[in-house]
């Protein structure tokens, strides 16, 4: 088997192709969540403080600031001075939470469907076909059924 054909087979192995669909798939909901937090949650929050709150903003300077940089956290760190950045940590921080919450629940409801499907096929196997003492319950009142006639 040549390496080519070898790849081919590895490549359009079907958990392959799932596992390279939900990454893409995953992508784009980091993407959905970070939207979410920084557009909708951060606003609101901000709403009930009462004040404007941006997280990428709250940072420590670790170094001397050269005059002339703006004292914002892209600036500085695109000036190479080192900024402990706590602010965008609780904004991973926040989007890691909403998106583990997601799957909790995605998984919970996957899991209770499979539960749902678990339990109709038991109901469906006990229903299409009786068990064995049932069936030889039935081959004893035949048998007993002609004995009597």
């Amino acid at each position: 088997m040549s390496m080519v054909s070898e790849f081919k087979e590895f490549a359009l192995k079907g958990n392959v192709m799932d596992l390279a669909v939900g990454v893409i798939i995953g992508g784009a909901f980091a993407t959905i969540t970070t939207s979410l937090v920084e557009d909708v949650i951060m606003p609101i929050v901000a709403f009930i403080v009462g004040g404007e709150i941006n997280f990428r903003n709250m940072f420590l300077i670790l170094g001397d600031a050269p005059e002339g940089v703006a004292r914002t956290n892209d600036a500085l760190k695109a000036a190479g001075i080192p900024v402990l950045a706590y602010g965008s940590f609780i904004t991973v921080l926040i989007n890691f939470l909403i998106l583990a919450f997601i799957i909790f629940m995605m998984v919970k409801m996957v899991n209770r469907l499979r539960r749902a499907d678990e339990v109709e096929e038991a109901i469906e196997e006990a229903i299409e076909e009786p068990s064995e003492e049932v069936q030889l319950l039935r081959e004893i009142s035949a048998k007993l059924g002609n004995i009597n006639k």
